[in-house]
């Protein structure tokens, strides 16, 4: 029977054996109860609606509508909800974009255990977390043009950027997003501008640079047959 003041927590990450890890240690944790998972941001917002949690552990980096998406759109159906991101970016510019997608904490994914348990009762209470590498790289940040730079971009223009970077397409972009093909060229062009590269391969390599994405991670979207189709004008 569920313990009416557990802590509920909706787990939303793309690999079973991570979900199964969160599983493990919060069912360890007295007072926490993992009551809802979660593959990729649709299914999120899906889940949300069903199981009503009180925090939200979510990854960023989900297949099809990402996590910024997804925290926007929960954030939309129910303004007071509670979300913490857990994600493998260390990059400070994904901390800046997931508050202003409306998560409340972002804790990366070399933290301790300790680090995430704290995490989730401190936004369960409606607190701000961050962990440490993560405030020591906001408070550096301003050292670094890339990383101002990457700060310009809208939540919608992030997301957009991480899926072009996956040599999404025009189309399927806007049918993972549900918006029109024309907002996504708009949103393409003005991306290149604010972050100052004039072509799509300049893209992918400040997008490596600043660690949005991986060259592992390349490996994948960049195969004989998939690459970025989107207008470079």
């Amino acid at each position: 029977m569920t313990d009416p003041k557990s802590i509920r927590i909706l787990l939303v990450d793309d690999h079973a054996i991570v979900r199964e890890g969160y599983r493990s240690l919060l069912g360890k944790q007295p007072g926490m109860e993992v009551v809802g998972e979660a593959v990729d941001g649709a299914e999120a917002y899906s889940r949300f609606k069903d199981c009503n949690p009180d925090v939200v552990i979510m990854d960023i980096s989900l297949p099809g509508q990402g996590g910024l998406e997804a925290i926007a759109r929960i954030k939309q159906r129910r303004p007071d909800a509670k979300i913490l991101v857990f994600s493998m970016h260390q990059n400070p510019g994904f901390a800046v974009q997931a508050t202003r997608a409306g998560a409340l904490g972002y804790v990366t994914k070399s933290s301790t255990p300790d680090v995430l348990i704290r995490a989730i009762h401190d936004v369960y209470a409606g607190r701000v977390t961050l962990s440490a590498d993560i405030a020591q790289a906001l408070a550096l940040e301003k050292l670094g043009g890339d990383s101002i730079a990457l700060q310009e971009l809208t939540v919608r223009e992030f997301e957009i950027l991480r899926l072009l970077v996956e040599a999404r397409s025009t189309e399927d972009i806007a049918q993972t997003l549900n918006i029109s093909p024309k907002t996504v060229s708009n949103c393409h062009y003005l991306i290149k501008r604010k972050l100052g590269v004039a072509s799509d391969i300049e893209l992918i390599l400040l997008a490596i640079r600043m660690n949005v994405i991986n060259l592992l991670e390349l490996s994948g979207p960049l195969s004989k047959n998939s690459y970025i189709q989107l207008n470079p004008s």
